[in-house]
């Protein structure tokens, strides 16, 4: 079984700043892609930021020039680096990542706890 365990989110005022942290662990033999994404209250979930194994990043075009994505392989981390935030930017931020856990096996997705992110006017 793989754990993703999400910190850093809390409340902010708008233009303000915060990192969340996703690290995960358990049963890994490699991680392909690992990214964020987010739920408002009565919309769908939607994707932030991923990065995939090889490093290439990919922003929702409404977190462009004010998110960012970072990873360390070496402690299964994912991060997410949240400038100029605006109160729309208010959510529960979801950690995923799609994990092999056994050489040679298939990959799974799994997704942490959530972790909320409000941003005050």
């Amino acid at each position: 079984q793989v754990q993703l365990v999400e910190s850093g989110g809390g409340l902010v005022q708008a233009g303000g700043s915060l990192r969340l942290s996703c690290a995960a662990s358990g049963t890994i033999f490699t991680i392909n892609a690992m990214g964020w994404y987010r739920q408002a209250p009565g919309k769908p979930r939607e994707l932030v930021a991923t990065d995939s194994s090889g490093g290439d990043t990919n922003l929702a075009d409404s977190v462009k020039g004010r998110f960012t994505i970072s990873r360390d392989n070496a402690k299964n981390t994912v991060y997410l680096q949240m400038n100029s935030l605006k109160p729309e930017d208010t959510a529960v931020y979801y950690c995923k990542a799609v994990v092999a856990p056994y050489y040679n096996s298939k990959y799974f997705a799994f997704w942490g706890q959530g972790t909320q992110v409000t941003v005050s006017s």
